[in-house]
């Protein structure tokens, strides 16, 4: 008995300095503790922020600081002008020649670009053969590298010997002056501005569509409604948050093009009379042409910007509003 009970005196006494049995008592976290509960997930995401500062926010500031000086290449910061260099743009001719261009380039492109896609992204929904294989292929013009994809499409759109205009020669056309007309050379720089962005969008519409279930498919069909009632009042419905995600990056990067508008031709200027020069080609050409203006062309970086800003709210608004609207029935709600 006496054995007994110096046992289960030392067991209390072990209970008792330890951690607490049970229903004791937690003791309180220590402060460092806390303290690095909460600071802990803002050190994870500060690299991207700082990465953010460095090569986004300060080179945006440091550009609007730049457009209100008198600045050049050679002789770098000058007099504060103001405005000035907003207005030398604003006036300048080849500067609304830029904007028609950069404008109608991004509306042929863009627009069918994101019909196109989503076509492209209902056929490889089904269940074909190989689909694999075709989702893949889908990706590969979006692979190859602009300067080649411009390179060919430049001799496909050629005005004397390209493809385009012997395949309108045999079922007696005129040729078309792809490099002369700003119509004609501005379809043909969407052309290439859709060969290589309908794949990188078609999967992004794909991915979505992919995460509708299934189960509204099969009601549908219960229902009595076809495949082309299926894909407008199911499919194209569940997908609008991807079309306003499409339609507003669509806009960012259609209003930035470069690359297929300046490999179009060998010199690079946006044709004789400027007809497919956009505003990011005039801004290559204010800051590294003759002129050599960094603060023109800074300020061309920053009405382009606030442009980008404009239509992407714009797009975004509306696209939100038609989502909002929901589909109808009879005309009411």
């Amino acid at each position: 008995m006496a054995t007994s009970a110096s046992t289960q005196h030392v067991a209390r006494g072990a209970s008792g300095a330890g951690a607490p049995v049970g229903g004791g008592r937690r003791q309180p976290r220590p402060r460092a503790g806390k303290l690095d509960m909460k600071l802990s997930p803002y050190l994870f995401i500060s690299p991207f922020f700082i990465l953010f500062f460095i090569v986004g926010l300060f080179p945006l500031a440091y550009t609007a600081f730049v457009s209100l000086h008198d600045w050049g290449l050679i002789a770098g910061q000058g007099d504060f002008v103001g405005l000035q260099n907003y207005l030398d743009v604003l006036t300048q001719p080849r500067f609304l020649t830029a904007l028609r261009n950069t404008f109608s380039i991004f509306l042929l492109s863009s627009v069918p670009q994101v019909i196109a896609a989503i076509a492209i992204a209902a056929v490889l929904d089904q269940n074909i053969r190989a689909k694999t294989f075709w989702r893949m292929g889908v990706l590969l013009p979006y692979v190859v590298a602009p300067v080649a994809v411009s390179l060919i499409f430049s001799k496909i759109f050629a005005d004397q010997s390209g493809l385009i205009n012997e395949l309108l020669g045999n079922i007696g056309i005129e040729p078309i002056r792809w490099h002369a007309d700003p119509l004609s050379s501005h379809v043909a720089i969407a052309t290439m501005v859709n060969f290589r962005w309908t794949g990188y969008n078609t999967l992004i519409f794909l991915a979505a569509m992919q995460a509708i279930p299934r189960d509204v498919y099969e009601a549908a069909i219960i229902d009595g409604a076809g495949r082309a009632r299926t894909f407008f009042s199911v499919t194209i419905p569940m997908l609008r948050p991807t079309v306003i995600f499409v339609i507003v990056t669509s806009t960012i990067g259609g209003l930035q093009i470069f690359d297929e508008p300046r490999l179009f031709d060998q010199l690079g200027q946006g044709g004789a009379d400027r007809q497919w020069m956009t505003l990011t080609m005039y801004l290559y050409e204010l800051g590294w042409g003759p002129q050599k203006s960094f603060g023109r062309a800074s300020a061309v970086a920053w009405i382009l910007f606030l442009i980008i800003v404009i239509v992407g709210v714009i797009n975004f608004s509306i696209t939100r509003r038609i989502a909002a609207a929901g589909p109808t029935k009879g005309g009411k709600r």
